[in-house]
């Protein structure tokens, strides 16, 4: 959600990842920019969303009772929000989820085709990119370890091919 990004501190919450459980993980400077211009659009389609009577994000568990305004706030928005709204809970009220993985590891593919990489990729290999290019350029195995949330030091070092 926006709301999840932090420029200043460079860093995203990922909410209920893994395990269910929340964590913090780094916001490349290389991708401010790109990401300030994407969120310009995101604010520019719930502006829309709002004019037409909708602009509602679908709130988690009990906060939409605590916080009954705050799904209409671009704070609670998705950072990559869904094409369409769709009906939500009990009230039926428009809202517009995230875009659904399925789209993204297509359009991942889409990318990967029409690039020079002759190799099988998933979104999921980004993550075993970013530990090895980590690795690469001298960040310590316990920090990377750190960074991917692994309780084992020997997942890190699969995901980084050092075993």
């Amino acid at each position: 959600r926006v709301k999840d990004l932090d420029f200043d501190a460079g860093a995203v919450t990922v909410r209920a990842g893994k395990g269910a459980k929340d964590r913090t993980t780094v916001m490349p400077k290389a991708i401010h920019q790109a990401l300030h211009a994407h969120l310009l659009k995101v604010a520019q389609l719930h502006v829309e969303d709002r004019n037409r009577g909708g602009g509602l994000a679908p709130m988690p568990g009990a906060l939409e009772r605590k916080y009954p305004n705050a799904s209409a706030s671009l704070a609670w928005q998705f950072v990559f929000p869904s094409s369409a709204t769709r009906a939500w809970g009990s009230s039926g009220r428009q809202v517009r989820w995230h875009l659904s993985p399925a789209t993204l590891q297509r359009a991942f593919r889409r990318a990967v085709a029409t690039s020079d990489i002759h190799k099988h990729a998933t979104v999921h290999t980004l993550r075993h990119s970013f530990a090895r290019h980590l690795l690469a350029h001298g960040t310590e195995i316990r920090t990377i370890q750190l960074l991917l949330e692994h309780r084992s030091l020997q997942t890190t070092m699969i995901y980084t091919h050092v075993l």
